[in-house]
This record gives C-alpha cells, sequence and structure tokens, in this order.
C-alpha cells in the first residue's frame, strides 16, 4: 500500500474506530454484532392468520349474510324450535366460514411457493480480524470490519475501499448500469455524489468481477444502501386492485337495494297484509337472502385460487389473491432493461478489421455461431480476423462454465466473459489458446490509461508478444502501423479515419467497441507501460447485452393488446434507445425518450404529459421510477412494473402490478412484487396478462349469471308477496330461506364454477384493456341481467300461480300421492323451486358467452358444466324426492306430469338470453 492509500486507508479506519491493517479484534466484533444486531435486511412483516380470517369478513355482502344469520337466531331462540329451524343460520354461516377458510388457504399457498423459491444459501465473507483472514457468516459482519476482496465475490455490506487493483463491480442489481463499474480507493467523492458516482464504494447486493481489494465496512443491514431501499417500501401501502373495488362497489349497491326491499316488505306484511311480525321479518330474511348472491364470493375465490394455481404452472406466482385479474387490465407495463428485456450477458455482435464489418452469430455465453462477411458467407481462415479474436481471448481474464442446466454463465467481467465466448466460436478455447500461447506477464487494466496488456510467449518463435485492448481513441492514438494481409502497414490519415468511422457508426448503434492492437518484443521482455505506444492496430470488437429472443413477440403481442411497453433503466441512454428500437417499443405516439437528470427538471404536473410519449427512460434512479409509475397511474393507467433489481422494488410497490424475476431477482424485489416470474421470461407476463383477461371474462359472465337469478328472485318474492290475501287466500311467500340459500349456494354454485372454468374466447388479446373505472355491470351487462330476471319471474310466478291455484281447485295434477296431505302453498313452492333451478341450469349453457350464441360455442363443449348440470339436477331430485331430506327444505314430492310444466317455463330465460344475443350481433353488425 503506497503512503497516499495508507493516509486515506488511516482516516477511514479512524471514523469506523478500526484499523486499515489488522482489522477489528473478535471481542469488539461480537460487542457490535450484539449492540448493532446481525447484517440482515430482516423479513416482511407477516400478517397475522386470525388477522387475516378477520380481513375476509369486510366485504358489504357477507356482513349482511352475518345480519341475516343473526335474525334467523333470534327467530329460532323465539319459537324454541329444533334442530330444523337453526338450519338457516348454520347453512348462511357455513358458507360465510367457507369463504374465509378458502380464501386464507389460498393466500398461505402463494406465501409458501415465495418461501420456497428463496435461494438456501448462507453466504460468507473474507474478514481480516486481530490481522488474520477469517471466513464469516456475512450475517455477522459488522461497521469496521476490514474485508478481503477478490474478483466473484459477492458483496454483503456497504463498504469504503481502502486499497484497490484494477477492481471492477457489476451493480445492476442497484444501479441497472449493465456494464461493470470501475473501482478506486484512492478517489475522495463529494458528500451529495448518488449512488452511481461514488467509485471508492461497494454496495451490499453486488458483486465484483475484476481485481482484487479491501474495504472496510461502514453500514451493515436495514443501514447501508439497499436496506434505505427497502425501508422506503414500507411507506407504500397496497392499494385494492380493480376487481376488488368493483366487487366493494357491488356489494353496497346489492346491501342498499336489499335493505330498501326488505323494509317497504316488512311494512306491507305488517301493515296493508296485517300478517304478524314474526312471519313479516321471516320474509324479510328471506328477501335479504335472495338479494345476497351467496355463492358468489366463494366462486370468484376458486375461480382466482385455480387461475393462481395455472399462472404457477406456467412459471408466475402470484403472491396476492385478486391480483390475478388486475393483470387483465394493465394497459402499460414498465420494464426494466438489464436481465428483464435483454439477457444481461454482454455477447460480441460485430467485428472491424480495418476492411470490412464481420457479423457474429449467436447470443448470451452460448458458444455457437458463424462469422459472416457482409454477404453472409462464412469467414473460416482470415489471417487478420484470427489475430484479432486471438488477441481478445489472450488479453483476457474471464472463463466461461457450463452448468448443470446446460446454460453458460461467466467467471470474471462480463465483456471479457464476452470475449471468450468469441474465441470458443472461432475454435479458439481459452484454456487450450492459452496453453499455446502462454501468459508471461501482464500490465493490469486501469481507469486511467483505460487500457489492459497481457505479453504472450509463442505466438512469434523466440520473441514475446504483448497484447493491448482498451478505448478506442485511446489504442488509435497509440498506434503506428496497422496488420494488413501482407503484414504491417505504416498508419495513414485514410486509413485512420475509416477505423473511427467505423468506430462511430458501432457507438451510435449503442454498441460497446473495444480496439486491439499489439507489439512484439525480444525474449525475457519485462512489461512497461512504455510498450502500449507505438503499436500496431488489429482490429475493432463490437458487442451489445442482446435483447431476450422472445421479448420481441411478447412486445409485438402487447401492442396488438392495446398495452404500452415501456423500458426504465438505469443504463445509458444511446444504449436504451438502440435496445428499445431493436424491441420494437417505439412508435409514433411514444418516440420520446428521457434521462433522469431531464426528469429532476420536470415538475410532476409536466412529468404527467411527457409519460404519455415516452417509451425510454434511461439514467434513471429508484425515486425516478417511482415518479414515472406514479404518474402514469394519475393519468388513468393501469401500470405495471417489472424488474429484477433492488433498485425495482419502490416503484413495483407503488405499481398496480408489480412483477419480480424469481431467478435474477433480489429479496428486496420479491418482497415487494405481487407476482414473481419464475423463468425470468418477459414472455410470461403476457401469458398471464392474457390469463388475467381470461379470468375477468369469465368473472363477468358467472356474476351476470348469479345477479340476474339473484334479482329474478326479488321479483319473485317482492311482487307476489304484494298480492293481498284477500285477492288470492292463502298466497304467502313463493320461496323459503332455506330454499333460496340452497339454490343460491349449492344450485348455482357449480354451473358458476364451470363458467369459472371457460376457455378464453378466441381474440381476447386483441381487444383494448377495459377502463379502470368501468363497472364489472356495464349497461351490456345490465340489459342481459334484466332480461334474463324478467324471465325468471316470468317462469316462476307462472309456476307458482299455476300449481297453487291448480291445487286450491282440487286438482292433483303436481303432487304425487305420497304428498296428498300436503298444504298447497307447499307444493306450489316445490313447483316454483324447481322451476327456478331447471331455469338455472338451462341458463348457465346461454352464460357461456356474453355475445357468442351457444349453439356456436357447442351446446355440450365444456365437459365441466355438463357434470356441474348433471349433478345439481340430481341434487335437485333428491332434495324433492327422499323422504325426511325434502321436508327440511320445505319441498314435497312431485308428480312426474308436473315436469312437463316445469321444464318448458324453465327453458323461457335461456330462450330470452340466446334472442338478446342474436338480436344484439345483428344490431353490431
Amino acid at each position: 500500500m503506497d503512503k497516499a492509500y495508507a493516509k486515506e486507508a488511516d482516516r477511514v479506519a479512524a471514523e469506523l474506530e478500526s484499523n486499515a491493517v489488522i482489522g477489528l479484534s473478535e471481542e469488539e466484533a461480537a460487542i457490535r454484532l450484539v449492540k448493532n444486531g446481525p447484517n440482515s435486511l430482516g423479513e416482511e412483516k407477516k400478517i397475522p392468520l386470525w388477522k387475516r380470517f378477520l380481513e375476509q369478513f369486510k366485504d358489504a355482502m357477507v356482513i349482511i349474510l352475518i345480519a341475516a344469520a343473526g335474525l334467523s337466531a333470534v327467530m329460532a331462540v323465539r319459537e324454541g324450535g329444533g334442530f330444523t329451524s337453526w338450519i338457516d343460520v348454520f347453512v348462511i354461516l357455513a358458507i360465510v366460514i367457507l369463504n374465509a377458510v378458502l380464501g386464507v388457504y389460498q393466500e398461505g399457498k402463494a406465501d409458501q411457493a415465495l418461501a420456497a423459491l428463496k435461494k438456501m444459501s448462507s453466504p460468507q465473507t473474507k474478514v481480516i480480524r486481530d490481522g488474520k483472514i477469517v471466513m464469516v457468516d456475512s450475517e455477522n459482519l459488522v461497521v469496521g470490519d476490514l474485508v478481503a476482496i477478490d474478483a466473484g465475490d459477492a458483496i454483503s455490506a456497504d463498504m469504503r475501499l481502502v486499497e484497490s487493483s484494477s477492481l471492477k463491480a457489476e451493480e445492476a442489481s442497484l444501479t441497472g448500469e449493465s456494464v461493470p463499474v470501475e473501482k478506486d480507493a484512492s478517489l475522495v467523492c463529494d458528500e451529495d455524489s448518488g449512488v452511481g458516482d461514488r467509485k471508492n464504494m461497494l454496495f451490499m447486493g453486488t458483486a465484483v468481477t475484476y481485481g482484487r481489494a479491501r474495504g472496510i465496512v461502514t453500514a451493515t443491514g436495514r443501514q447501508t444502501e439497499l436496506g434505505q431501499i427497502a425501508n422506503k417500501l414500507t411507506s407504500i401501502k397496497n392499494e385494492q386492485t380493480p376487481l376488488q373495488k368493483n366487487l366493494n362497489a357491488l356489494g353496497k349497491i346489492l346491501a342498499i337495494v336489499c335493505i330498501a326491499v326488505c323494509i317497504i316488505v316488512l311494512i306491507v306484511d305488517i301493515f296493508v297484509q296485517k300478517e304478524e311480525w314474526t312471519d313479516a321479518l321471516m320474509t324479510a330474511v328471506s328477501l335479504a337472502v335472495a338479494a345476497i348472491p351467496e355463492g358468489l364470493a366463494a366462486v370468484v375465490t376458486i375461480v382466482l385460487s385455480v387461475g393462481m394455481t395455472q399462472m404457477a404452472e406456467n412459471n408466475a406466482i402470484v403472491k396476492r389473491l385478486l391480483a390475478v385479474e388486475t393483470l387483465g387490465c394493465v394497459d402499460v407495463i414498465c420494464s426494466d432493461k438489464t436481465g428483464t428485456l435483454t439477457q444481461n450477458q454482454m455477447t460480441v455482435k460485430v467485428l472491424f478489421d480495418g476492411r470490412q464489418t464481420i457479423e457474429v452469430e449467436g447470443n448470451g455465453y452460448s458458444p455457437e455461431g458463424r462469422l459472416l462477411d457482409t454477404e453472409g458467407r462464412q469467414i473460416l481462415t482470415d489471417s487478420i480476423v484470427k489475430s484479432l479474436v486471438r488477441s481478445a481471448v489472450l488479453c483476457n481474464d474471464a472463463s466461461i462454465v457450463l452448468n448443470e442446466d446446460k446454460s453458460y454463465s461467466c467467471i470474471g467481467d462480463p465483456t471479457e466473459g464476452a470475449l471468450t465466448t468469441l474465441g470458443t466460436k472461432c475454435k479458439m478455447p481459452r484454456e487450450e489458446t492459452m496453453h499455446e500461447y502462454p501468459r508471461i506477464t501482464e500490465l493490469p487494466f486501469d481507469s486511467d490509461r483505460k487500457m489492459m496488456t497481457t505479453y504472450n510467449a509463442g505466438v512469434v518463435e523466440g520473441r514475446l508478444v504483448s497484447y493491448t485492448k482498451g478505448a478506442p481513441d485511446i489504442i488509435f492514438s497509440r498506434c503506428s502501423r496497422y496488420l494488413d494481409e501482407s503484414g504491417e502497414k505504416p498508419m495513414t490519415v485514410d486509413y485512420l479515419k475509416t477505423i473511427e468511422k467505423a468506430n462511430h457508426e458501432f457507438a451510435c448503434k449503442a454498441i460497446r467497441v473495444l480496439a486491439f492492437a499489439y507489439n512484439v518484443h525480444p525474449e525475457g521482455k519485462k512489461a512497461d507501460f512504455a510498450d502500449e505506444n507505438d503499436m500496431t492496430f488489429i482490429g475493432l470488437v463490437g458487442m451489445i447485452d442482446p435483447a431476450r429472443k422472445e421479448a420481441k413477440d411478447a412486445i409485438a403481442v402487447c401492442k396488438q393488446a392495446g398495452i404500452r411497453a415501456v423500458m426504465i433503466t438505469g443504463d445509458y441512454k444511446d444504449s436504451a434507445v438502440a435496445i428499445s428500437d431493436n424491441l420494437e417499443m417505439r412508435d409514433e405516439k411514444h418516440m420520446n425518450a428521457y434521462s433522469g437528470s431531464e426528469l429532476d427538471k420536470l415538475s410532476d404536473e409536466e412529468l404527467r404529459k411527457v409519460v404519455e410519449t415516452t417509451s425510454v427512460y434511461a439514467r434513471v434512479s429508484p425515486e425516478h421510477k417511482v415518479r414515472i409509475v406514479t404518474a402514469l397511474r394519475a393519468n388513468g393507467h393501469i401500470a405495471s412494473m417489472t424488474g429484477d433489481g433492488v433498485n425495482d422494488a419502490m416503484a413495483l410497490k407503488s405499481a398496480d402490478i408489480g412483477v419480480a424475476m424469481g431467478i435474477t431477482g433480489t429479496d428486496v424485489s420479491k418482497n415487494s412484487a405481487d407476482m414473481i416470474l419464475m423463468d425470468d421470461n418477459f414472455a410470461t407476463i403476457v401469458k398471464a396478462v392474457e390469463q388475467g383477461r381470461v379470468i375477468y371474462a369469465n368473472i363477468r359472465k358467472f356474476v351476470s349469471f348469479l345477479l340476474s337469478c339473484n334479482i329474478g328472485e326479488i321479483l319473485v318474492i317482492f311482487l307476489l308477496s304484494l298480492i293481498p290475501n284477500t285477492v288470492i287466500p292463502g298466497i304467502a311467500a313463493p320461496l323459503t330461506a332455506i330454499q333460496l340459500l340452497w339454490l343460491n349456494l349449492v344450485t348455482d354454485s357449480f354451473p358458476a364454477l364451470a363458467l369459472g372454468r371457460e376457455r378464453g374466447e378466441p381474440g381476447i388479446m386483441l381487444l383494448p384493456p377495459r377502463p379502470k373505472n368501468e363497472p364489472i355491470i356495464n349497461k351490456s351487462m345490465m340489459s342481459h341481467i334484466s332480461i334474463q330476471a324478467v324471465g325468471i319471474f316470468i317462469a316462476v310466478a307462472v309456476s307458482f300461480l299455476a300449481s297453487f291455484m291448480s291445487i286450491r281447485n282440487g286438482s292433483t295434477f303436481f303432487f304425487d300421492a305420497a304428498a296428498a296431505d300436503a298444504q298447497p302453498i307447499d307444493v306450489a313452492r316445490t313447483v316454483a323451486f324447481s322451476t327456478l333451478i331447471c331455469a338455472e341450469l338451462f341458463r348457465a349453457y346461454a352464460s357461456r358467452s356474453e355475445l357468442v350464441s351457444v349453439f356456436r360455442l357447442g351446446l355440450f363443449s365444456n365437459p365441466m358444466m355438463n357434470k356441474a348440470v348433471g349433478l345439481s339436477l340430481f341434487m335437485l331430485l333428491a332434495v324433492i324426492y327422499i323422504p325426511g331430506v325434502n321436508s327440511v327444505f320445505d319441498n314435497v314430492a312431485l308428480a312426474p306430469l308436473a315436469w312437463v310444466v316445469i321444464i318448458p317455463l324453465a327453458l323461457i330465460p335461456f330462450a330470452a338470453s340466446e334472442c338478446y344475443k342474436l338480436i344484439k350481433n345483428s344490431l353490431h353488425k
């Protein structure tokens, strides 16, 4: 360590009460660990099971059901009846509890999947304590620890460098910068320097790709830069999803309607019909039960759970149940670039040998790919190209390894990894080439020279060749010759202009360019910086972090679906724009690109205008990302944020849907997200969006199915209860509370579940996203519900009145001989009950599409629907014909001929629905 380094190191160590040579003592480290706690970000505070369970009861519909159960319990106590008088109470409470248990269970499954996703590892760090290097668990690092750092090490705490040699760190997860950043212990940065500009620091969550260093820990756990981001996340609250808002609004509407109708019926029954208040109250309870679709909450939970399971099978883990549907209405996806839209693997794409541009095939670190000239012919034996590739392999310290899953990864600097891969493509694998041309000595890269030089033997017999790589402008200025097919030639102005033009063209395409040159020396030559002058130019190597193959297709599908993809990255503007154009993210309406510094000059109002025309944001901070997402949402967009790094976490939390990467994503980003992609594949988001749209369309189908039944029931009970006893003596409510509960809970739920499993209708991803504030029941659905509800009322009212009047007139047409002593009202109720259930089962087929006729879809093309209808019919017959069971449900055995009346009447709502679709389609055409 030279004097300058030693002085700065001692100053830093003194501030942290440490020692830059021997580090802390074990005793002092133990004291600090107890005082400050472990070097951990901690886990997100979990909601207790009991609280999760209670949260399921916040829904307005559930509260009304509980109130109805309470009223039924009061009535049961007053009547002093046996078990049968408590059946209503038990059934209502059973459905409420079942729905709560299902919700808690499915959210628990999501948490288990997330826990299983976390890597089970305990990283360790090389620490100098008492002057000795020891390995300690990273959780046990404390402020003041002196850490020894080598290439490949993961950084587990923030630290100030006190010594460094050719050090580079990969900070993509923190800053979004795809290229490793040079670090220098000798620098003294301004106090207000941003994270990306603190060249004398290493940060928790990053990794060293090149060089070696020593650093003193300055912050651990929640006090690190990474920890500060995690802290800010706690101030961002989860908002309700569009479906939650829709269902809550629906619940409130139903609650108001329910209370209003119940009050009217109660008043009419007591003061007009002169009924006992207990009978009037039971009619009101029946109406409350009729108004609330008891099965809706359970069916929504189950359908979302099934959607959650299907998404998990397609590599997308959804952490919150109701977030499944929200994906279906996303209209802007804000995505990080590095590792999300790109592979985060630098790849050589072009070479320039002074004569021609050569294309290099392949992506990432995979060794497959050819070298092609401008006419597409493969280059095999070109001497200059061979020299260029050889220099790239020899002047290089990175290795590429084959993983167990057959993928490739880089050990060392990603830029050098790209050069190593180039060598393998050209039949010059690193190990063999290094063995053939062994390295004798070297001049490591440093930020002042911006060059690296290696000295290799065996290239020229009896001589030593120094290969130098570096920034093109610097290499150009140090070359006096260039390599030609016939050998070395003096550098000319024209040749210099040619290579400068090639470098400029590459740079304009956001291609990172390295220049290569060489010198020949006598054997035994020692490394000397003077050897990096008067060199022979070989050529240029251009590389990029390539876009994911599937990302372009996924973005094209997003455009068709009316979804805008926006790139938000910490990388440079030119690189970001080039990648976005390669992916075809920008269009005529969204051509703008902004940098973080430009965003700082905009007010929030100005930013709201800018986000409507901008597709690329570069060199942004975490705060910028949150501002962008917030501006989009303020403009009415439903925004999704996709990312894998720590720098994405706050925006993930702020977005309507945060989507984190499961493989490369940090724990902070996963904890902040609503959904995690197990395969880190941008295309998986498109599948999830499609699944979300299908789920929402299916939810609309069964909401329409269930509500039309409930409104039909309200019309039946409300209107028929207004008929005075003086007009039709003995008339009473056409359905009892237990019959309505059975219908709403059991009979309707099975077909509703089958509707929830409908396959997506053709062209669902060609439709624009639905408006954010569009209610789940729009005008079209209202019309459909009204027509079906009227159809249900007509069918049930006719069957009830016809059977009641027929029996009062002495007919036995409707009931079985075994029920000869049954009261007319009981038989009529059973006929109405059967008509209503059959109408629901027939109508379930018509509800499979809002616009397409069931005959066009295929009447029996949904196997689950066929099973649901068959099961519901079987259960209907059971509660009518099994002795003892039918009395529990206030039913009597019907005569077989009764079905001759029931079935045609039950087809009325089905026919009404199909006619409505036919007329609507005709008008649309």
